[in-house]
């Protein structure tokens, strides 16, 4: 087994200064949420609103109803969100770009929304993307047997049924590794619905033990998608996220020193 990192537990302080030398959180007005109408977007929409975020959100036109309750408070752009010249009008403007990366369509649907942000984003814009385990940056991620086999049929099924391209999120992921831009891409564990449980806690690699749950909260995803957005610390990172009530996380946290 490779060497893992371990996970840093405590919360984001959003007044610590960024590379420039200022509180990053003060810089953060306006942010557009792509992919906004599915669960994890919507509860980036409500994080953000919470926050007084100004928000413009985009969804594919069919799923415009699904924002009907932030009707008025924020702005909805429909459209496919690999549309290059869509994804360049709702970002105009925006300090941050929180992308959800979907493998659907066999028609390089995540890597075109990908390219489409990182080329149109504002040059200061913070980016932060979502995705699964699966995505490894340096290769140094740990794998059951079981869950390499699960997203190995699940990649062939999708494929067959030409329902996703799993390949072409990891084709995204590779582009956003590669740019230059500050970004972040959240690994999200399994997920569950229910109540917050507060933020979750990371590793740099899946196989540390602290991620052995593979649990977290949906809207506790989108809590860390928003926190970093204002945490420079992970500038070019791609942390793997674990909820930070689960037993794995429990347990690390009784393991530090007081």
């Amino acid at each position: 087994m490779s060497k893992v990192q371990t996970a840093r537990i405590q919360p984001y302080d959003a007044s610590t200064p960024d590379r420039g030398g200022r509180a990053v959180d003060a810089a953060l007005r306006r942010v557009c949420i792509v992919g906004a109408s599915g669960k994890l977007g919507q509860y980036m929409v409500e994080h953000a609103l919470q926050r007084g975020y100004e928000v413009v959100g985009v969804c594919r036109e069919q799923s415009v109803h699904k924002l009907d309750r932030f009707r008025g408070r924020m702005t909805v752009m429909p459209g496919q969100t690999n549309d290059p010249e869509l994804i360049r009008r709702a970002v105009a403007g925006c300090d941050g770009v929180l992308t959800v990366l979907v493998p659907w369509g066999i028609q390089q649907y995540a890597s075109g929304t990908a390219q489409a942000v990182l080329d149109a984003a504002e040059e200061r814009a913070r980016l932060v993307f979502s995705c699964g385990w699966h995505i490894t940056r340096d290769g140094q991620d740990t794998y059951s047997r079981f869950f390499l086999t699960a997203v190995k049929a699940f990649g062939r099924l999708a494929r067959v049924v030409r329902l996703g391209e799993i390949d072409d999120q990891v084709e995204a992921c590779r582009r956003i590794f590669e740019s230059k831009r500050p970004w972040t891409v959240v690994r999200g564990s399994n997920l569950e619905e229910g109540a917050s449980q507060g933020l979750p806690v990371w590793s740099r690699h899946v196989g540390d033990p602290v991620l052995h749950s593979n649990r977290t909260r949906r809207v506790d995803f989108a809590l860390f998608m928003i926190e970093a957005l204002s945490n420079p610390a992970l500038i070019q990172e791609a942390p793997a996220i674990v909820g930070c009530r689960t037993s794995s996380a429990l347990a690390h946290a009784s393991d530090r020193p007081s």
